[in-house]
């Protein structure tokens, strides 16, 4: 225990070392517990099975122009090798903008004990961007500052770590580590003020699964998300597993949010969850702000040979 808890200072120690920035800007999950893939390449293949997730997020739904987000991801290990590769593509909208992630993962995983493994990825990405200003009604159409972006291509790279064993896990990223500036406030190439900067985000993963019956499981987790000229971003959520069927938990992001969570395992390759947001500021009060919404269906491919014997919690 005194390993794991070395393990976490670490981490954290790690994370708020590398926070440089200016805003949060990657898409937000709430239910990010169940597919760290989307934030951590490291995770690739670290389920031992073919795994495809399909996920839908609307913030603030009520509010005009608020983002939304899909996921589209699937991992695997590779044959009988250490390796693990994963694909995902994320589309998300917010106000003008739409941006497209096309993303490769790929892990490298090595024994550290008994029942413990210690993962290393590599991320290599693309991004589309769209912003189309009309969708704003802008006072004047013809605003040298409001020039659209069509189609605009960036690559990007992205780092992580993340270990487990039985019953602990924890990860530390950095997604894209290429900051991208997509175009200035004059017009001129040499320009130093941008109208859109995409900049570093850290994220440090930790949880652990304390079998509290034989049919209860309970899960704290947190995930600490840092980029400089932005809040630390910290969401603290626990998940009770029932007879390895149904999960049920709640989540509270940090002067932001609170979060109800649901989760049901049809079977064993089959797991649906489902999870409500609600501003703890003042938005949250606002009239035209029914919440957030997020859904997600997981299936996964086993051979005979391999299949769980119970779900894993994470």
């Amino acid at each position: 225990m005194k390993r794991k808890y070395s393990i976490l200072l670490l981490l954290v120690t790690l994370l708020l070392m590398g926070s440089v920035g200016f805003a949060q800007q990657d898409p937000q999950y709430t239910q990010y517990m169940y597919n760290p893939l989307v934030i951590n390449p490291a995770y690739a293949g670290n389920r031992g099975v073919t795994s495809i997730m399909l996920l839908h997020r609307s913030q603030w739904v009520g509010l005009d122009g608020a983002p939304t987000t899909q996921n589209l991801s699937v991992h695997s290990p590779i044959g009988i090798s250490n390796m693990g590769m994963g694909f995902s593509i994320v589309n998300d909208a917010l106000g003008p903008a739409r941006e497209t992630y096309f993303n490769a993962d790929f892990s490298y995983t090595i024994e550290t004990g008994p029942t413990g493994f210690l993962s290393f990825g590599l991320k290599g990405a693309i991004n589309l961007l769209d912003v189309d200003f009309t969708r704003t009604n802008p006072y004047n159409e013809g605003d040298p500052d409001l020039q659209n972006i069509d189609n605009k291509l960036s690559p990007n790279v992205g780092v992580g770590l993340f270990y487990h064993d039985d019953n602990f896990y924890a990860g530390l990223s950095a997604p894209n580590l290429l900051q991208t500036d997509h175009f200035d406030r004059s017009g001129s190439k040499s320009a130093s003020t941008f109208v859109q900067e995409e900049l570093i985000h850290y994220y440090a993963l930790v949880g652990y699964v304390f079998p509290l019956s034989y049919n209860v499981k309970f899960k704290p987790s947190t995930m600490v998300k840092a980029v400089v000229g932005a809040p630390l971003q910290v969401d603290v959520s626990a998940n009770f597993m029932f007879y390895d069927k149904f999960t049920i938990g709640a989540a509270y992001r940090w002067s932001a949010a609170l979060s109800g969570l649901v989760g049901f395992q049809v079977s064993d390759g089959l797991l649906v969850g489902f999870a409500y947001d609600r501003e703890a500021t003042d938005l949250g009060n606002a009239t035209y702000n029914n919440g957030s919404y997020e859904a997600f269906i997981r299936f996964e491919l086993f051979k005979r040979y391999d299949r769980m014997l119970t779900p894993r919690f994470f």
